[in-house]
Parts: structure tokens; sequence; C-alpha cells
């Protein structure tokens, strides 16, 4: 285990779901309130039914938790309160600034209109940013809008994003069931947000492979990639016994390595989902390593902290644990998520440097 206080460093969290990380006794005071029926009645087994019910190896059973999480956020007071307690948990795990991606649409069950909601969230968002500063902490957070990618409403999340786009919202985002819905569904709106200049990530690599990954970057204008991980079955390694190792890019894995794209990977999710089948099911088959040493931009994220259990923490031990990483590494990590952030230049020199520091000070 990690010879450092993990929790402790400055860190950087790109993909993180807003329905993915509710508190289990907020989840049943909120299900209470609306009248909604859980599968649990007390915190712990409601915790424990969400990550059993997540590790089932398909992306398809792990999305249907999240019937339970946004039939609880479909009020003002619900979002406000789900995104106060969301920035609370990533103070409280050390994140200094903090990309919260969740898909309106998904919110209207109650009358609520799309603007409504996006507000909702973010007075939320900066309630918690409040409480932190008050309590001597610092965080910053940013809404990345996403539209799910099996629906037609594309455009019109888009440009709700870029309504937003001075009242917190820093990208947009498309996800949902990735396989047979390629980005190229949605082609109106990222032909949209480029006239915009707005920036997008893209769910891709997760639950397709390497032409999902080129759609996300044709049709998408992709400057990340959430998840991106299937990009290893675009890469052809060869070592043998005492000679040097082989490495050959494919086209999209080359456009992918020379331009710096950020691959968001989600270490914990990514077994959960099934996303690395192909290469085995523990984490010492992740191609995180792979990735890294080949010099790709890869950053480590939480996607969903409650159906995985997890904190950005605790997937930096994972990943120390399996691999050996040291503290320059984990430096590494989140300053490759700094560069990424969707923030202005000047934000993000001031995150690098905030980490640097952090990252100083813990190694002397």
């Amino acid at each position: 285990m990690a010879r450092f206080n993990i929790q402790a460093l400055p860190k950087i969290s790109l993909h993180d779901h807003l329905d993915g990380g509710l508190r289990p006794q907020t989840i049943i005071e909120l299900a209470d309130a609306v009248g909604h029926q859980l599968p649990a009645d007390n915190a712990a087994d409601l915790k424990a039914w969400f990550e059993t019910s997540a590790n089932s190896g398909s992306l398809v059973k792990y999305l249907e938790t999240f019937d339970h999480t946004t039939a609880v956020m479909q009020t003002r007071e619900g979002l406000q309160r789900v995104a106060r307690e969301f920035v609370h948990d990533l103070a409280e795990d050390g994140v200094i600034y903090g990309e919260i991606r969740w898909a309106p649409e998904q919110h209207l069950q109650r009358g609520l209109t799309l603007d409504e909601v996006v507000e909702a969230v973010q007075d939320g968002l900066e309630q918690g940013m409040e409480d932190v500063d008050y309590h001597g902490g610092f965080i910053r957070t940013g809404q990345l809008v996403t539209a799910m990618r099996h629906a037609d409403r594309g455009l019109e999340i888009a440009e709700l994003a870029v309504r937003h786009r001075n009242n917190g919202v820093v990208g947009f985002d498309i996800a949902g069931a990735e396989k047979g819905f390629l980005p190229s569904r949605h082609k109106i709106a990222f032909d949209y947000l480029a006239s915009e200049l707005f920036p997008v990530t893209v769910h891709a690599g997760e639950a397709d492979g390497v032409e999902s990954i080129k759609d996300a970057i044709v049709s998408g204008r992709a400057l990340r990639l959430g998840h991106g991980v299937r990009i290893i079955e675009d890469i052809l390694l060869s070592r043998s016994e005492g000679d040097a190792d082989f490495v050959e890019l494919g086209d999209v894995a080359r456009w992918v390595y020379d331009r710096g794209i950020v691959l968001e990977t989600s270490p914990s999710s990514n077994l959960q989902t099934g996303a690395i089948s192909l290469l085995g099911e523990t984490m010492a088959d992740h191609p995180f390593d792979i990735l890294y040493d080949l010099g790709f931009k890869v950053t480590v994220n939480t996607d969903n902290r409650l159906m995985s259990g997890t904190t950005l923490t605790r997937e930096l031990e994972l990943l120390v644990k399996t691999f050996d990483y040291g503290l320059a590494d984990l430096e590494t990590f989140q300053l490759n998520a700094a560069e990424g952030a969707f923030q202005d230049l000047e934000q993000r020199e001031e995150l690098m440097d905030m980490i640097s520091d952090g990252f100083a000070e813990a190694g002397e």
C-alpha cells in the first residue's frame, strides 16, 4: 500500500456522475419524501445492494441501478441537496477541482424544466463550495451537461449547455448505452457545439471498441474520451525474451497519442462493466499501466462512487497496490487531469501549481 497519505494529496476528478455519487442515507430520505420504493430500507443494506447490482460485468445492467438514484433527483430540493453533498464528499477526499456530469433530461418527471434543473444543481454546487471555503478548504467545480446517446435530444441539450456556460457549465458529454449508438447520431449537436467553441468529452471505448472512439473524435470533436480503455485494441504489443518490446499504434491510437487526448479511466468501474473483459477480470489486467508506460494522457476517476463503493483515493490506492506506483506517478495523473480540465488556461495553471506544491510537501 502507499507509503504516503493519498487522501491528503490534491486531486482532480474529471469523470464523476452526479446520479452515481449519492449517499445511501440521502437516497432513503429523498425516496421517502417522494414516495419511491427502494430495494432496501436502511443505508448499509442499500449501499450493499448498489455495489452488488453493479458488479454484473454488463454496462446495461450497471446502468439499471440509476433508476433509483434519478428517481429521487426530480425536485429542486432533491437536486440541490445531492449536488451540495456531492461537493462535500469530493472535498473530504482531497479533490480540489471536480467536473460533475449528469443528464438534465432525466430529471423532468416532476415538472421542472431543463433550465430549472441545471440551475438547481448549480445552486447546490455553489452551496457546497461555500461550505468547504467556510471550513478552510478549497474546491472548485464545473458541470458537464450530458445528453443520453439513445435519445433524440442531443441538439436541445447542447443548446442548454451553451446557454449556461456562464453559470457553471463547462462542457458537454453523451452517455448511456454505447454499443449501437455512435456519436454520429448526435452530429448536429456536435456541429453546433463546435460552432460555439464549447468543449466536448464523449463516453467512448468502454462498451464498444475502436470505431466508437474514432467516431467520438471525428463526429464529436472530443477533447477527452470517457474511459477510452479499449483504445488498447488499436495497439499492437509484442514482447520477446531478450528482445526489445515492439509497439505499433493503429491510426486511431496514434491520433489520440499524438494529440494528447485525455483518457478518463475509471479502474473499478471498468472491471464492473466488462470494459476490459477482453484482457481479463482483475485490476492487474487493466490496460492503464500499458497506456501510461506508452505515454498516453491517462487520468484516474471514480465514474460512480456509489455503485463502485469507491473514492478517488481508493482508486489511486488500487493502482498503487497493483502497479507499484510512487508519488511521482500519482502526481503525473493529477497533472494530466489538470491539463485536460475544461477551464481557462490560467485556472488550469493554478490547479497545476496547487498539485505540484501539494505533492512536493508530501514528498518532504
